[in-house]
């Protein structure tokens, strides 16, 4: 049942004793009766893999040294760009271009050198999750897509692991404990990812920089206190939290016994292609969306060719970087306003990386509309890379 008490994950007949230095430094912590020298033997003892060391694993990695977890395990295959710092609080300035496995190592060694740390600078993907998730006790999503989520996701309902997992967008954020056998998992919650492109991430619709901490850090209790036992955990709740209203929402889960990995009957019982499930590979049948460079359509606004140029961003994204001759349209209201675009005229679509714009101009064929369609290639950031490099500071 949701909120009841576990017994710790942690394998009774894996012991650790605490030297003199661990019981000075955890003795704060130890103080409580709830987690006390048994239950820091056991966060001694405990296996916990962060996959990503973004935003969210960030906060996990940091507080979960601290409080004396034994092994972290770190799953990254990105190198720290400046936009990650404002979040990303693992890194540093120094970081910048270093692996992010490498960074958040140094940094968790340097807060506290007695927890052992093993790093895989690699992507987490069906052919190895199985084989790295299997030497931990929990896995803990950091992750910021759909195909690592439900990746993820299976991987820990086949080897029967808890998935401590937290998402962020903008401001609001979510935080749940999916552990088969007690509960649901995330299938249950989300049988199907969204369409591609539908739900922006968050470099296209930007994230304020204190959620995931706060996120990170609701993780990082949950995992302590399936390590430890007791407490009520988050099996079978979604905690909402809205960091601008400051709220809290909570919301109950059930098991769906369709699910088709958790599920009575389940149909998934190896890793897929996750990739294919979330549609994010190309379709070879689907006409390619035609596109144009940055440099391209500096060329047309030169000489003045007629051209309408469709600007799918949010309008803090438009503050920032105003296309001359442009026409604001969010991506939900294309298609039911597509007459107010000229078919005799060239339409050229544009969002933050160019992902957006292409959903619309799919869903723009769909609909039916005739004239020519295309997609700036690599958004904003394309020109920014190509026109006006000195936008990179805004």
């Amino acid at each position: 049942m949701p909120g009841t008490p576990l017994k710790s994950i942690v394998p009774e007949d894996r012991t650790a004793g605490l030297s003199h230095d661990e019981l000075l430094r955890y003795s704060r912590q130890m103080l409580l009766s709830e987690i006390s020298i048994e239950g820091q033997k056991k966060l001694k003892a405990s296996k916990v893999l962060l996959i990503g060391t973004g935003g969210l694993g960030a906060p996990l990695g940091l507080y979960l040294a601290a409080a004396g977890v034994g092994t972290l395990g770190l799953v990254d295959f990105d190198s720290v760009d400046a936009s990650n710092l404002h979040r990303q609080i693992i890194h540093g300035t120094r970081d910048v271009g270093r692996p992010k496995v490498a960074s958040a190592r140094d940094r968790i060694r340097a807060l506290n050198p007695l927890v052992d740390v093993v790093t895989y600078n690699e992507p987490f993907t069906a052919a190895n999750a199985l084989d790295i998730l299997r030497e931990y006790d929990i896995a803990a999503d950091g992750t910021d897509n759909y195909p690592t989520r439900y990746l993820v996701n299976d991987a820990c309902v086949l080897l029967g692991k808890p998935n401590v997992y937290g998402s962020v967008f903008q401001f609001e954020g979510q935080a749940s404990v999916f552990y088969a056998r007690e509960g649901p998992c995330y299938r249950c919650l989300y049988p199907e990812p969204p369409p591609p492109g539908l739900v922006p991430s968050c470099a296209e619709g930007g994230v304020l920089g204190i959620l995931p901490g706060i996120i990170g850090l609701l993780q990082a209790n949950e995992a302590i206190k399936l390590i430890v036992g007791g407490g009520e955990t988050l099996i079978g709740r979604l905690l909402l939290f809205d960091a601008w209203k400051m709220k809290f929402r909570e919301l109950s889960l059930d098991k769906d016994p369709d699910c088709p990995v958790c599920g009575t009957h389940p149909t998934v019982t190896e890793l897929i292609d996750y990739e294919q499930f979330c549609n994010v590979k190309p379709v070879r049948e689907e006409t390619p969306v035609e596109s144009i460079s940055a440099t391209g359509l500096k060329a047309r606004f030169d000489r003045n060719e007629p051209v309408q140029v469709i600007d799918l961003r949010e309008p803090h994204e438009r503050a920032y970087l105003k296309f001359p001759n442009s026409k604001a349209i969010p991506p939900g209201q294309v298609v039911r306003r597509m007459d107010e675009l000229d078919p005799s005229l060239d339409a050229v679509f544009i969002c933050k990386i160019g992902q957006r714009s292409i959903f619309t101009i799919r869903s723009l064929r769909e609909a039916g509309y005739r004239g020519r369609l295309m997609n700036l290639s690599d958004g904003v950031q394309g020109w920014i890379n190509e026109i006006d490099p000195s936008l990179k500071q805004l």
